[in-house]
């Protein structure tokens, strides 16, 4: 047994040196400026790390806007915070108490739902609420918060091997779902309805969909923490939805908008000094209201100048 734990943990050291190393070869053919940065230890695996939360993040965050469930990625957020504040009181890693109770209370959503008279929006505002006022409970026997703190806003720049490698584990999960998948989540996405005539199983793919949502949240902890994660999973979706009406090109869209906002904020937040978690949202941000203003078919100053070309 313990042969076996020594060998995972010479592979995992392994695959995240190649895949560091294969990064950085990317990062040496820009500008020395730019690369300088992340010549250091800790900015290469913050790179990795949010290069991998961005596109896990943006690719979720087209089903997200689609099925309108910005308020349930907010709900899933705030839940897990109980379960990292046991996780921390027991010594076990944020991630069993965090996916444990944020999928419980993704289920009890969708069992409110679906078994009484209650209404989603209502259903998700009452257990999401109740968790997080759990988790601030919990939080207030524990003497040290420093650890906690982290979760809530993110710490990307002293992101640990153990979870760079969660968020690895559940990127791949997220593609290989995504891919083996596409149709049916893509039929759920815009109609339910036909998706169960065509013979898919609608509750097998919700409560999936909700699980994945579930899994991307606990892997974006350390990065952008439980409060920011939220616009990550919400912004680049929106970006992308603004720029295409094509389903396969809003999700590459969104996920071009997840990574490139996670690198240029992370590169920001070094060279300014600030929070990093916060800087990566502030460009997504950015980069939705580029959108909403000048895109091609939808961007507001697009369709005025459309206006005023008819009236001419």
């Amino acid at each position: 047994m313990t042969e076996m734990l020594m060998g995972l943990e010479v592979f995992s050291d392994a695959l995240v040196s190649g895949l560091i190393a294969a990064l950085m070869m990317l990062v040496n053919l820009l500008p020395e400026e730019i690369s300088k940065p992340f010549q250091y230890a800790f900015m290469q695996r913050a790179l990795l790390t949010s290069i991998m939360v961005g596109a896990i993040c943006g690719m979720l965050s087209c089903y997200v806007v689609l099925k309108r469930w910005s308020l349930l990625g907010d709900a899933i957020s705030h839940a897990v915070l109980p379960g990292v504040a046991l996780a921390y009181l027991l010594g076990l890693p944020f991630f069993i108490g965090a996916f444990v109770t944020g999928a419980l209370t993704s289920l009890g959503i969708g069992a409110i739902e679906r078994h009484t008279r209650i209404k989603s929006d209502a259903a998700m505002g009452i257990m999401f609420t109740g968790a997080f006022a759990l988790g601030i409970v919990l939080i207030s026997k524990i003497a040290s918060s420093t650890h906690l703190m982290h979760i809530l806003f993110g710490n990307v720049l002293g992101v640990q091997q153990s979870a760079l490698l969660l968020t690895l584990v559940a990127s791949v999960v997220a593609l290989l779902v995504v891919w083996l998948a596409f149709r049916p989540l893509m039929l759920y996405a815009f109609d339910p309805t036909q998706a169960q005539a065509l013979g898919f199983n609608t509750g097998i793919i919700h409560y999936g969909l909700i699980l994945l949502l579930t899994l991307t949240i606990v892997a974006s902890l350390e990065t952008v923490g439980i409060i920011l994660v939220v616009a990550m999973l919400i912004t680049p979706g929106a970006t992308a939805h603004l720029l295409t009406d094509r389903f396969k090109t809003m999700l590459l869209l969104s996920m071009g908008v997840g990574v490139g906002s996670a690198v240029l904020g992370l590169y920001l937040s070094f060279a300014f000094d600030v929070a990093s978690g916060g800087t990566i949202v502030l460009v997504a941000t950015g980069c939705f209201f580029m959108a909403l203003l000048f895109s091609p078919k939808h961007g507001v100053l697009m369709r005025l100048w459309r206006h005023r070309q008819v009236e001419g």
